[in-house]
């Protein structure tokens, strides 16, 4: 069986790379990295190491590696003869791989009809379908009422902590041991991918908000409420009163709309939030809160992380959240200056003021209740 992988980073080789390999595929990974590509082809092989007491590792074997932009008719062939094609790219790379699968299942189609699964394995709700909406701006009308009947897009929830790192060698990455691959089997053509890891469900939208509005809440709210009271890594600010209060508040506050949404198990949801927890708290795991901060103009959407179960959490009991809005009031708060979302942000409030740049990147208005409860934790951390 042959997989088609785009992204060769951390995580496209420490989790969805090394279960394909475990579940029997040969992998290509599809990369801008010459130095990561010519390495995977070189060598043929790399180590997962896993951060625990333990240190185990696995070899990851069978793979292969194509630079897209020297060599694009090579990801058109491998398109042409896969049995799954899956990408870690990051969300805002979706829009530029669109074209080169695209191109790939235009002339499988026309070699075989033989079904295919595409798996957007994105830090993000909807990925998948994100990404066939990308690919059908690529192809023409008439194509694409083939391609329904062929090519699934389902989407996943995906969640694995692959902290920065610097290893001996290239391709080697160190992971948490706990990982979670969840794939909605609904808009999968034939038979469902014989992929260790993977959990099929009918809908996946109450798994991808549980994972979103808990781990990466979570993870966020550590690392900016970390950074305001000077912390350096996750694991650290954990050791502080104050952040560990505020973020099981917050885990509290998301669980409660999950659960008024979904109907999840009370006391399931609360054995999640403790493992989640216990996943940030890992001593053998040092991530930087300015990594786990990147990007707080995205994370304060209105669909992400914050504003969305905050939302909800008012919606289901008509009260704006408490530790919620310090979160959000901590990101507002964030400065990195490597980080271009974090500098824009910065700016926004020096020019605008605080609510009104709240209110931009949240979408909602300045009067809020939600906007107005950010804005009082806001000022607290002066």
């Amino acid at each position: 069986m042959k997989a088609v992988h785009f992204g060769a980073g951390n995580i496209g080789r420490g989790f969805i790379g090394l279960l394909l390999d475990q579940s029997g595929y040969e992998v290509t990974f599809v990369d801008v990295n010459d130095e990561i590509i010519s390495s995977i082809n070189q060598h043929k092989s790399y180590q997962v190491h896993f951060a625990d007491e333990t240190s185990d590792a696995v070899t990851v074997e069978h793979i292969s590696g194509i630079n897209s932009i020297e060599d694009p008719k090579a990801v058109t062939n491998a398109i042409i003869d896969a049995d799954i094609v899956t990408t870690a790219v990051g969300p805002n790379i979706l829009p530029v791989i669109a074209k080169a699968i695209a191109k790939g299942l235009v002339e499988r189609i026309d070699i075989h009809r033989e079904p295919l699964a595409i798996i957007a394995c994105e830090n993000m709700i909807g990925g998948s379908t994100l990404l066939k909406e990308y690919v059908y701006q690529e192809i023409s009308e008439t194509d694409q009422e083939g391609f329904d009947d062929l090519f699934g897009f389902p989407d996943a929830a995906v969640d694995r902590i692959v902290p920065n790192q610097t290893n001996a060698n290239l391709l080697d990455v160190r992971v948490e041991p706990y990982y979670e691959w969840v794939v909605e089997k609904t808009f999968i053509q034939g038979e469902l991918p014989d992929i260790k890891g993977i959990t099929y469900v009918e809908e996946l939208g109450p798994y991808i908000e549980r994972k979103l509005f808990t781990v990466n809440t979570g993870h966020a709210a550590t690392a900016y409420l970390g950074s305001c009271h000077g912390y350096e890594t996750i694991d650290e600010a954990l050791q502080g009163e104050a952040v560990m209060d505020t973020l099981n508040g917050v885990l509290q506050e998301t669980g409660q709309a999950l659960i008024e949404a979904y109907g999840f198990d009370a006391k399931a949801h609360a054995d999640y939030i403790q493992k989640i927890i216990g996943r940030f708290q890992n001593p053998h795991i040092s991530d930087e809160v300015t990594r786990v901060g990147r990007g707080p103009v995205r994370k304060l959407g209105p669909k992400d992380r914050f504003v969305r179960p905050a939302s909800m959490y008012l919606e289901f009991t008509s009260a704006a959240p408490t530790y919620l809005a310090k979160a959000m009031a901590a990101t507002l708060r964030f400065q990195n200056k490597s980080d271009e979302e974090a500098v824009k942000l910065q700016r926004m409030i020096q020019k605008k003021g605080p609510a009104a740049a709240f209110a931009e990147v949240s979408g909602l208005e300045q009067n809020h209740p939600i906007t107005e409860a950010v804005m009082l934790e806001y000022e607290k951390l002066r």
